[in-house]
């Protein structure tokens, strides 16, 4: 299993190249070649990682996955932390990367923010890997939300503390 650590701001270039090849198969799944992890710059990745929690998974010096979570201020309900761009490479998917990516995450969040309550993420609702995953790490939907004639998000969200 390849080794994840913090990002540095100076992995951006790598994370980008990876997020735009770990995303091709969603822009051609949904006929949308501007969909926003293919448009985001070096710039703004590069501020991701400094201002939210950015992890990658290293097999050797290669970047072979990356997450982000992003804690939100505080609602009604209290702290919730956003989970995106979970990615993994092409020719590694399939191997637990990502399971283990979204774990780390979750744990890495909690460890600087224990007041968070619950991760939400979104996904498009034809992307069924990425549902299936989701699902097995205890995430529900709560609400779907339609974009575009050819697009509509699957919003869900797992407590940050799974019952035993």
């Amino acid at each position: 299993m390849p080794d994840i650590q913090r990002a540095s701001p100076g992995d951006a270039g790598e994370i980008l190249t990876l997020q735009r090849a770990a995303y091709v198969s969603e822009a051609q799944l949904y006929g949308d070649p501007f969909i926003a992890p293919l448009v985001e710059s070096l710039e703004q990745l590069r501020k991701v990682v400094e201002t939210s929690v950015v992890l990658t998974a290293r097999d050797g010096g290669r970047i072979v996955g990356a997450v982000r979570g992003r804690v939100a201020e505080p609602g009604e309900q209290g702290r919730t932390c956003v989970v995106g761009r979970l990615v993994v490479a092409p020719d590694r998917q399939g191997q637990g990367i990502g399971t283990a990516l979204l774990s780390a995450v979750h744990d890495a969040v909690l460890a600087e923010h224990p007041d968070v309550h619950a991760f939400d993420l979104f996904t498009g609702h034809l992307s069924g890997g990425n549902l299936r995953l989701y699902r097995r790490q205890g995430y529900r939907e709560t609400h779907r939300e339609r974009l575009q004639d050819h697009l509509t998000l699957v919003h869900l969200r797992r407590p940050a503390k799974l019952p035993s």
